[in-house]
């Protein structure tokens, strides 16, 4: 018996209607609009050393490129809230195909055991943790997991789940990679459906993250059917059809996020765009628009206390 969130889950990602049939050839277009597209700065790519792209890289670069300068030549450093979220997928993951009835606590202590297994820099990390910490990040992990069972339907097998599904897109004898890895896909290809977890807010990025992901697999197999943003702590899900316009709009985005790219690697001045991410910006010591956008978001924080401190008067 599904609960309602379970319900909801399965009316909005089944069948509705008829989608506008996209040409055999559709994903061929879009790789030569890719290739058209970067043709400009596609003299600065080396097979020797391809430039691999990824969701993280072209939203990082679209939201300030000082800042996703910053991310690209820092070394990146394994956390507890860094970790939480493999930990829970690889939990996520191992409950789509546990035989018998999965237990959080279990999945999380399999998947915990398994990463540390792998010796990677994520399971050297787990590792070393000590007791205190190792408490925290099972924690955090054992509730995303109880939160997927509780809003989720169980995944038949006839659904084809796959999880942690990796794809990526060659361009320019190798020089270029598009690389994406999807939490959740279900179906075949061509009504491949592609689910995003995610814990807290749900934002517009997500969206344009879910939409590299159809671009890539379109040009690498076919179009997916539908995109679909899921927030567990609110039980939300966004859906979105997949069209022309979808794969179009991500063309766009990407070609203009991978030539941002290419040019700030060239040496070009990276445009500053402040935002949230001042918040956690490592450059944000140095950067005077960054502070100042942290000094007037602080003041509209202060301003909106005193409100609501009046409003309770």
């Amino acid at each position: 018996m599904l609960n309602p969130a379970q319900q909801r889950v399965i009316e909005a990602l089944g069948r509705s209607g008829d989608r506008a049939a996209l040409a055999d050839d559709f994903g061929d277009r879009l790789r030569l609009g890719l290739t058209d597209g970067l043709a400009g700065v596609a003299a600065a790519l080396d097979p020797s050393r391809p430039l691999w792209i990824s969701k993280h890289a072209l939203a990082t670069v679209h939201t300030c490129e000082a800042h996703h300068q910053a991310l690209d030549a820092a070394e990146f450093v394994w956390t507890v809230p860094t970790a939480r979220g493999t930990v829970a997928h690889k939990a996520i993951e191992l409950a789509v195909h546990w035989k018998g009835e999965p237990v959080p606590g279990d999945l999380v202590d399999e998947a915990l055991a398994r990463l540390v297994d792998q010796e990677d820099g994520l399971g050297q990390f787990v590792a070393g943790l000590g007791a205190a910490d190792v408490a925290e990040l099972r924690a955090i992990a054992v509730e995303r997991v109880s939160k997927f069972q509780e809003c989720f339907p169980p995944l038949k097998a006839a659904w084809i789940p796959v999880t942690e599904s990796k794809a990526r897109v060659e361009l320019f004898d190798g020089a270029l990679v598009l690389a994406a890895k999807t939490d959740l896909t279900l179906g075949r290809p061509g009504e491949k459906v592609i689910v995003d977890f995610k814990s807290g807010r749900v934002h517009a990025q997500h969206g344009d993250d879910l939409r590299f992901y159809a671009l890539v697999e379109t040009i690498r197999l076919a179009p997916p059917r539908k995109l679909a943003s899921y927030e567990l702590d609110s039980a939300r899900l966004l859906v979105e059809d997949v069209k022309d316009t979808t794969l179009y709009a991500a063309l766009r985005r990407t070609i203009e996020g991978i030539a941002a790219i290419i040019e700030l690697r060239a040496g070009r001045q990276p445009r500053k765009r402040v935002g949230p991410v001042c918040r956690w910006c490592p450059i944000l010591a140095s950067c005077t628009e960054g502070q100042a956008e942290r000094a007037r978001a602080d003041d509209d924080a202060a301003d909106t206390d005193l409100r609501v401190e009046a409003d309770a008067w």
